[in-house]
C-alpha cells in the first residue's frame, strides 16, 4: 500500500514533540515546562502519540555520539546546555521528516485502532469476536469483508465461530474460523501462535499450512519457517503479565522495553543473569525495582525515560534464579 504525504498539521505535531524532547534532554526544563508539556500531551491524542514515537526515535539514535553526549551531560556549566541542545538538534530535530516517514507512517496514524507504548486495548467486535491489541500496535478492521489488517505490533483474536475472520499482514494471511490466535509482527517476520482451535496460514510464498492448538510458526518474505511447539507464556500480555522461566536477563529486558517509553539500557555483563517470575506490565518501573531486589543489579535513572541497569557495586554479576 502506498503512503499518502503527511499533512502540515501532522508535520507540526511531530516537530513539536521533537522540540519538547530536546528541551527535556537538555536538563534545563523547569517545573512550568514539565506542566506545559503535560498539557500539550493531554490536549490531543495525536500529540501524545507523537510524544511516544519521538522517544522511540531518541532511543534508536542513542548510538550516535554517545561519548560526546555523556560528557556533555556531566558538565555542570552553561556550555553543557548549549552543547547538548546542539547534539539534540542533529539527533532529534533533523530527522523529523524521517520520523514521519518511517517511525510515524501515515497508515499507523490513520489506523482504525492503535495503542501507545505500554497501552493494552481489548474490545468486542460486532460479530462477537474479541480483539486485543498489545503495546504499540495498529490494525484496520473491516467486518464487512471479514478482515483485520495488522499494520504494526501484536494482536490476539478470539473468534466464537460465527464466520471465519482473516488477518492480513505483510508476510501472509491467517484465517481463523473458531478459536484463538496471537499474531506478532516484527521488522523481519510475523509469528503466529495458536492458543486454541486451528488456523489456516497462507505465506507469501509456498503452500498453505494448517496449524493446530499449541503450535506456532514464523512467516517471512520468502515463506514460512518450521512449525514448533507453542510457548504458553508468550501471550501473557493479554492479561497484563510478562512471565519468565529461567530466561536470560538480556532477553527479558528487550521484551520489557517494548512496554515502556524512552531508553532502557543495561551493561553487557548482565545479559546472562537468569530471571524467573510473573511481572505486572502496568508498572514497568516496579518491574525494574523487583529485578534490582532479586538480582545483583542496580538502577541508574537520569530521567523517567532514561534508565540504565548495571552490576551492583562490590557484587560480582552471576546467575541467579
Amino acid at each position: 500500500m502506498s503512503r499518502s504525504a503527511p499533512s502540515n498539521e501532522e508535520r507540526e505535531v511531530v516537530r513539536s514533540a521533537a522540540r519538547w524532547l530536546a528541551l527535556l534532554e537538555s536538563g534545563s526544563a523547569s517545573e512550568e515546562d514539565h506542566a506545559e508539556l503535560q498539557h500539550w500531551r493531554d490536549s490531543a491524542v495525536n500529540n501524545e502519540r507523537a510524544w511516544q514515537k519521538a522517544q522511540q526515535l531518541r532511543q534508536r539514535f542513542s548510538a550516535l555520539p554517545a561519548n560526546l553526549a555523556m560528557a556533555t551531560l556531566d558538565r555542570p556549566d552553561e556550555a553543557r546546555r548549549a552543547a547538548l541542545k546542539s547534539i539534540l538538534g542533529v539527533v532529534v530535530l533533523a530527522p523529523a521528516v524521517w520520523l514521519l516517514g518511517r517511525q510515524l507512517p501515515v497508515e499507523v496514524w490513520r489506523a482504525d485502532l492503535h495503542t501507545a507504548i505500554g497501552e493494552h486495548q481489548r474490545l468486542t467486535l460486532a460479530d462477537g469476536s474479541v480483539l486485543q491489541l498489545n503495546t504499540d500496535s495498529a490494525v484496520n478492521v473491516d467486518l464487512s469483508a471479514r478482515q483485520i489488517k495488522l499494520i504494526r505490533g501484536e494482536i490476539a483474536l478470539n473468534v466464537p465461530g460465527s464466520a471465519p475472520l482473516t488477518i492480513e499482514g505483510p508476510y501472509g494471511r491467517i484465517v481463523l474460523s473458531q478459536g484463538e490466535v496471537c499474531v506478532r509482527l516484527d521488522e523481519s517476520d510475523c509469528r503466529v501462535s495458536v492458543v486454541r482451535g486451528s488456523v489456516q496460514v497462507q505465506p507469501l510464498q509456498g503452500p498453505a499450512l494448517l496449524l493446530q492448538a499449541q503450535q506456532q510458526i514464523s512467516l517471512h518474505r520468502n515463506g514460512a519457517g518450521p512449525v514448533t511447539a507453542f510457548d504458553a507464556m508468550l501471550p501473557g500480555w493479554r492479561d497484563g503479565v510478562l512471565t519468565a522461566q529461567n530466561q536470560p536477563l538480556g532477553d527479558f529486558l528487550r521484551e520489557l522495553g517494548r512496554y515502556r517509553p524512552g531508553l532502557l539500557r543495561w551493561e553487557p555483563e548482565l545479559e546472562a543473569l537468569r530471571v524467573t517470575g510473573s511481572f505486572q506490565l502496568d508498572n514497568t518501573d516496579r518491574v525494574l525495582s523487583l529485578l534490582a531486589a532479586s538480582l545483583p543489579v542496580e538502577i541508574h535513572r537520569r530521567t523517567r525515560y532514561w534508565v540504565t541497569l548495571a552490576p551492583r557495586k562490590n557484587t560480582p554479576a552471576k546467575n541467579s534464579a
